[in-house]
């Protein structure tokens, strides 16, 4: 069973700011001024398990409605694990924590995120939250900064995603080129926060001097103003904002109103996510007329002529999260999370030799490690698009070569290595109509790097693999 996501959503994430900046913080206390946008008809919430209060505060509400038999409310909210592997244990006890502090007996909307893509265990943990799905915890289940990549492997693996939440504003146009023509094509919806970059879409930043990072006040301007400092100067910005402010003035509208309608209205799949002002009635207002009035194609057509000079932030959706730049509030993960766990246990045997493991019955069985470093050198096994007893990407000849070399990338990190190290690839596909998808893969991640390279057909074990690969790496030192 799937849930109707509305064009508004209406965020909570600066609730862990309030929280920050005050010591007798009541979550109790909020109950009614989120309420009030449940009031006004604006009945999507959107959350995270690292919100703060957010979930709690929810959950109050949540019982409030149910015990007066009045309208509920849609309850969205994120599981945002520590890199590495999660037991099924543990992803439940996950949901099962959100369900209490949300006072829920089924999450309306969980969305989960991955870290680090070279660690296969996300996937399994997609698998887990679909087995949780199917027993009933979960109504529907959705992604949060995931790239285009990996959202398709995980629908090619036939896991029922129906929203994928992302960076997606005037700064920020990435999802334009992949994510949102293969989402309206799937029919997923594209959730898309920082539609205001924190507060920098108003008038109050129209002509002012340019702030240091530092010194912004609140975690979302410190964020934002990097993705400004990707895309454009100060000066470009402030002919945006200009431009912006005319337009408004001519439609009645708010400049931050402005900049998110563009955004909802650029594609059907897109809704927007506002973040809450608890208490402040004239930003519920705001946030009614934006989901209800169109943009005209003229108003359109100004803004994009001023975001297309801009530069485009490096990558797809979700890589500041995985790749530099970070464009997080501190320019880096710190405040996120503290290490990355290598994806395979390494084994130190003497004499200059490690050896990694998966943990696979097929290894013991077989007397063979997923990867071996003697030396400055490592040799990395035949792979397969293979999780535990699971196979990966489906029938997608380019999904199971994604996830193929993603593990690869996790075994040469598994011995501090990396893909640029590699200097010999051999590749064997099981169907001849596969290898130009599968060689464009390669082409893509081993961009730049042009390891020597072997292509063949082959008959495979096991007729679900339409791909394995080899890899050899030298490492400098």
């Amino acid at each position: 069973m799937g849930i109707n996501i509305p064009p508004v959503i209406i965020g909570l994430w600066q609730i862990a700011d309030l929280e920050r900046n005050n010591s007798n913080f009541s979550p109790a206390s909020l109950v009614n001024h989120m309420e009030a946008y449940l009031d006004a008809g604006l009945h999507f919430f959107d959350m995270a398990d690292h919100y703060g209060s957010a979930e709690i505060i929810a959950g109050l509400l949540y019982k409030k409605r149910k015990v007066e038999g009045n309208s509920l409310p849609v309850l969205a909210t994120k599981w945002v694990p520590q890199p590495g592997h999660n037991p099924k244990e543990k992803v439940k006890d996950a949901v099962v924590l959100a369900l209490k502090r949300l006072q829920m007996d089924q999450l309306d909307l969980l969305q989960f995120h991955a870290w680090d893509y070279s660690d296969p265990s996300w996937i399994e943990t997609l698998f887990y939250l679909d087995e949780l799905r199917k027993e009933g915890l979960i109504k529907a289940l959705g992604v949060t900064n995931m790239d285009t990549v990996h959202l398709k492997m995980a629908v090619d693996s036939n896991i029922p995603i129906i929203s994928n939440q992302i960076s997606h504003s005037l700064f920020d146009q990435r999802a334009v080129q992949r994510m949102i023509p293969y989402c309206i094509e799937n029919q997923i919806k594209v959730l898309c926060y920082g539609t205001v970059a924190g507060g920098f879409f108003s008038n109050k930043w129209l002509g002012k001097v340019e702030p240091v990072i530092s010194e912004l006040p609140t975690w979302s301007l410190m964020k934002y103003k990097r993705f400004q400092e990707e895309v454009c100067d100060w000066n470009q910005f402030q002919t945006l904002l200009q431009q912006l402010d005319e337009i408004s003035k001519e439609r009645n509208l708010s400049l931050a109103q402005l900049a998110s309608l563009y955004i909802k209205e650029e594609f059907s799949c897109n809704s927007v996510i506002i973040g809450a002002r608890l208490g402040e009635l004239e930003h519920i207002e705001e946030n009614q007329q934006i989901g209800q009035i169109s943009l005209d194609m003229a108003s359109k057509l100004k803004i994009a002529s001023i975001i297309n000079t801009f530069k485009s932030v490096h990558g797809d959706c979700g890589d500041e999260y995985r790749n530099p730049p970070f464009l997080t509030a501190s320019g880096d993960l710190s405040h996120h999370i503290s290490t990355f766990p290598p994806a395979f246990q390494v084994i130190d045997e003497g004499n200059k030799r490690y050896s990694a493991s998966s943990g696979t019955v097929w290894e013991s069985f077989a007397g063979y490690s997923r990867a071996v470093k003697k030396g400055n050198q490592v040799f990395v096994s035949g792979t397969t698009a293979t999780q535990g007893s699971l196979v990966i990407g489906g029938n997608s000849p380019d999904s199971q070569m994604h996830f193929v070399l993603d593990k690869i990338e996790g075994a040469l990190k598994s011995m501090n290595a990396s893909m640029k190290d590699v200097v010999r690839t051999r590749i064997f596909v099981s169907d001849i109509n596969h290898w130009e998808a599968i060689a464009r893969v390669h082409g893509k991640r081993f961009d730049g790097i042009n390891p020597v390279n072997t292509l063949v057909v082959a008959r495979l074990i096991g007729e679900e693999y339409l791909v394995e690969v080899e890899a050899d790496a030298i490492l400098n030192s």
